[in-house]
């Protein structure tokens, strides 16, 4: 395996509420997880590093995550710790309104891979050189989407596109969206929305399948490029990839 995450303000925000981290325990189970942090007087980075904190402390505590059944119930029972940690904080700091964090994650053993995501943060499969979406964002201008009230095309400038309906910390109970993905994909690519709203998902292929580059020039020209574009928002991505003669 080979990977590289790394996160950036962008160029309009004053700081960054992104948090961003791969993982791997001493089984070779790969965590990775992106948070995008919401909230008043930087409670974003607060809330967003308390989820990626919180469940990286976990995962490397234990030796394997086990079964596939094993593996939900233990991010189902993390993601509940978290949630409460987060909505706790928020009632005892009265300068964090609206406190709260997306998530993303993946969770990669020799026998199966699993997404997990609350909010708009995106989780993504590389296979024959195409990206596939797995995730799916927590957003009114989704559900409008879902419910045929709005086109893909009418979702991608809507005004109130980047409101919530889901998120940690944002109601006192949370869940996460579970997705079992085929092992055979070739890459795994998390994001928050500083990277989607940026750039296409083909502009974000071409540079994903660039084989002149290494991973880490890979994750680096993504961002420069959404900066380029104007860097309206942190951007955070994590990015893995098999190496070429690896085993399913």
């Amino acid at each position: 395996m080979k990977s590289f995450y790394l996160t950036d303000a962008g160029r309009v925000r004053s700081h960054n509420e992104d948090s961003v981290t791969i993982l791997k325990n001493s089984s070779n189970e790969y965590l990775l997880m992106v948070a995008d942090g919401m909230g008043g007087h930087r409670a974003g980075e607060v809330a967003s590093s308390l989820a990626v904190t919180h469940l990286g402390k976990r995962f490397s505590h234990i030796a394997s995550i086990g079964s596939k059944l094993d593996a939900v119930n233990w991010l189902n029972d993390n993601i509940n710790e978290i949630n409460k940690e987060i909505v706790e904080y928020a009632e005892n700091n009265p300068d964090s309104t609206g406190l709260g964090t997306t998530l993303v994650l993946a969770l990669l053993t020799n026998d199966y891979l699993i997404f997990g995501n609350i909010g708009d943060s995106s989780g993504f499969v590389l296979k024959n050189s195409h990206l596939h979406k797995v995730t799916k964002d927590h957003t009114l201008v989704n559900l409008l989407v879902s419910a045929g009230d709005l086109t893909e095309e009418e979702a991608q400038n809507h005004p109130k596109k980047n409101v919530l309906m889901k998120a940690l910390g944002a109601a006192e109970k949370a869940e996460l969206d579970i997705f079992d993905v085929d092992l055979s994909s070739e890459a795994i690519l998390l994001c928050s929305d500083g990277l989607t709203n940026m750039l296409s998902v083909e502009q974000i292929e071409r540079v994903l399948n660039d084989e002149t580059l290494e991973i880490e020039e890979k994750i680096i020209k993504l961002i420069r490029k959404c900066n380029a574009r104007g860097g309206t928002d942190n951007i955070s991505i994590a990015y893995l990839i098999k190496e070429s003669g690896e085993e399913e």
